[in-house]
C-alpha cells in the first residue's frame, strides 16, 4: 500500500515496462482503493510526484494533534482564494497539510456556512485522512471517522 497525492491510498499491483518516446521505462501500476482508478507512475519519478508509504502510527498521532490544535488563525479572505490555497495543500499529498485543511474547514464551518466547494473539499480531506489513518493504526475507517467527529464536537 502507498499514497499517491490527491488520489489517496492505493495498492501497487505490479511494475511494468513500457516504451515511451523510444526508450523503455518502468512504471508502478497502482490501483486507487477508493475509486478503483488505475494509475501508472514512472518508477524513476515516484518521489518527485509524491508517491510515499503509509504513515506510521506515531505520525497518525501527530495528525490528531494537528486536528486538535485550536490555536490557529484563519485569514479572512474570499472563499475562492481559500479554496485554491487549500487545494494546493491537498495536492502535496502531505498528510499533515491535509490535516490542517480539514481542521481549518471544520473551524470555519463553526462560524459560517461553507460554500459547496469547501464542503466538498472538507469531505475529500476527511476521506483521505480516514483511509490512511485506518491503515496506519490497523482500525476500521468508521472508527477513525468517529474519532475525527469527536475532536470537532468539543
Amino acid at each position: 500500500m502507498a499514497v499517491y497525492p490527491a488520489h489517496g491510498v492505493g495498492e501497487i499491483q505490479s511494475i511494468e515496462k513500457r516504451l515511451v518516446g523510444g526508450s523503455e521505462q518502468s512504471f508502478y501500476i497502482m490501483k486507487i482503493i477508493d475509486t478503483s482508478m488505475v494509475v501508472m507512475i514512472p518508477t524513476k519519478n515516484s518521489k518527485t510526484v509524491g508517491l510515499r508509504e503509509i504513515i506510521s502510527p506515531s505520525e497518525a498521532d501527530r495528525v490528531f494533534d494537528i486536528l486538535k490544535d485550536r490555536d490557529v488563525k484563519i485569514a479572512a479572505q474570499p472563499w475562492n482564494q481559500r479554496y485554491r490555497q487549500y487545494m494546493e495543500k491537498i495536492k502535496t499529498g502531505s498528510v499533515f497539510k491535509i490535516a490542517g485543511v480539514l481542521r481549518d474547514l471544520y473551524l470555519l464551518k463553526e462560524d459560517k456556512d461553507l460554500s459547496f466547494g469547501e464542503r466538498k473539499m472538507l469531505d475529500t480531506a476527511k476521506n483521505l485522512l480516514m483511509k490512511e489513518i485506518a491503515l496506519a493504526n490497523k482500525v476500521q475507517e468508521d472508527q477513525v471517522a468517529k474519532d475525527i467527529e469527536r475532536i470537532f464536537q468539543n
